[in-house]
């Protein structure tokens, strides 16, 4: 062998060397994590409708049989034309029966229209409403992390605890929300 072969496979066998020695040294010195400096949960109100409903006491007017009053008038006239026929004598009776009966019939006829005012029924009616239940969800986390040096943010599906992990300078995020 000669000498010049000798030193180019030594020299050449040193080369692989030194440079195995450096692709060793950056992957061993390259960070596998990137340090979490602080996680933020990203919150989402949800507005859930359900329906409440409740039993009410109703108070309606009674429906009306005599819508006129005519019942009452007339009651009313008979009363009053005999009130008034036991006042005086003569004609003057006559006007009395008269005006007795008209009075009579006016005021039945207003005593009737009180009563049926005033006669009403109480029901139960059901009475329904939507209301709104509301609760947060998480939806994601945003996290600041730092990695060779730099302060970077991002939104994750899951809380990353103190570290994520790096491949090939670059953060393994398979659950990342965005």
């Amino acid at each position: 062998m000669n000498k010049s072969m000798l030193v180019g496979a030594v020299l050449g066998a040193v080369g692989v060397t030194a440079g195995g020695a450096v692709a060793t040294y950056s992957v061993v010195n390259a960070p596998s994590y990137a340090q979490v400096l602080a996680v933020k949960p990203v919150t989402e109100t949800i507005k859930t409708p359900r329906e409440v409903c409740k039993d009410v006491a109703v108070t309606r007017q009674a429906p009306v049989k005599d819508q006129h009053q005519l019942a009452g008038t007339a009651i009313g006239a008979v009363v009053g034309g005999l009130l008034g026929n036991q006042v005086g004598g003569g004609n003057g009776k006559k006007i009395a029966t008269v005006a007795g009966a008209v009075g009579g019939g006016y005021a039945g006829n207003k005593v009737q229209a009180h009563m049926q005012d005033t006669d009403t029924y109480t029901t139960t009616e059901t009475r329904c409403n939507t209301v709104f239940d509301s609760s947060e969800k998480t939806v994601g986390y945003d996290v600041k992390y730092e990695l060779d040096g730099q302060v970077a943010h991002a939104r994750m599906a899951k809380d990353p605890g103190r570290q994520i992990p790096v491949r090939d300078g670059q953060l393994v995020l398979a659950d990342q929300a965005n």
